[in-house]
């Protein structure tokens, strides 16, 4: 029985995994929005992974270097790939992009790189038991993969925007800076159901509900940064 419960968490982990590898060949074809689908549903497995464990009371060196390897690919790799899919799409027509600024459109698989240390340091670092130092690597995943759903509802307004790649550049930059940065942030675990100890939870949670049912997933690109800036507002209250 010990064994089973101890393979059902890592049956999710790995479906983590599989859900990032068929993410990769959709992108290859892309197909963005079903890559991002696939990222999404990876978060969620990758959530019932960890509630699992904790439910069934398993916990391991085994089950630890498997999430972070599923992660690494899922949250990694894949959105690194598809802003480099994306910026590199950018500079075939109609785009043009200038000869001497093609060399940007590499910059994106970088996150894939600065998701491995992110996860390396979280692993490591005992100060994340309750909360983040930096942002976790699947907000930043969600982050990236609204890309596609944004251009599909505001192209208008978007395409001008990213078709500089120097725009992909800074987003890259800002996207790895922000992996590995000394930014307390909140985690989105409940203590209790109190108002009191759960309040910014609760408040970004409504907010986000409010947000998907008004923009749908484009509303990710800018539910991630509010999740930044709610943080940076609670350590200013928390000094």
């Amino acid at each position: 029985m010990k064994a089973i419960t101890q393979a059902i968490p890592h049956a999710f982990t790995s479906g983590n995994l599989l859900s990032g590898i068929c993410a990769i060949l959709a992108i290859s074809s892309k197909e963005y929005e079903l890559a991002a689908y696939l990222v999404m549903f990876a978060g969620l497995l990758d959530f019932f992974d960890g509630f699992l464990a904790r439910l069934f009371k398993v916990s391991g060196d085994f089950g630890k270097q498997l999430d972070s390897l599923a992660d690494v690919v899922s949250f990694g790799v894949v959105p690194a790939y598809m802003l480099y899919s994306i910026a590199s799409d950018l500079t075939q027509w109609p785009f043009n992009a200038p000869e001497n600024q093609h060399w940007i459109r590499f910059m994106p698989l970088m996150i894939g790189v600065f998701s491995a240390l992110r996860l390396a340091k979280f692993n490591l670092d005992t100060r994340q038991a309750t909360g983040f130092i930096g942002l976790p690597t699947p907000a930043n995943a969600f982050w990236i993969i609204s890309l596609p759903f944004l251009l599909e509802s505001h192209g208008e307004v978007v395409f001008p925007i990213i078709k500089n790649l120097w725009v992909i550049g800074g987003f890259t930059v800002l996207s790895c800076f922000l992996l590995v940065a000394e930014i307390p942030l909140f985690s989105l675990k409940v203590k209790g159901l109190g108002w009191k100890e759960n309040k910014w939870v609760y408040i970004f949670l409504i907010v986000c509900l409010v947000s998907l049912l008004l923009l749908k997933f484009a509303a990710l690109f800018i539910l991630i940064p509010l999740y930044i800036v709610i943080s940076l507002f609670i350590n200013l209250l928390n000094r």
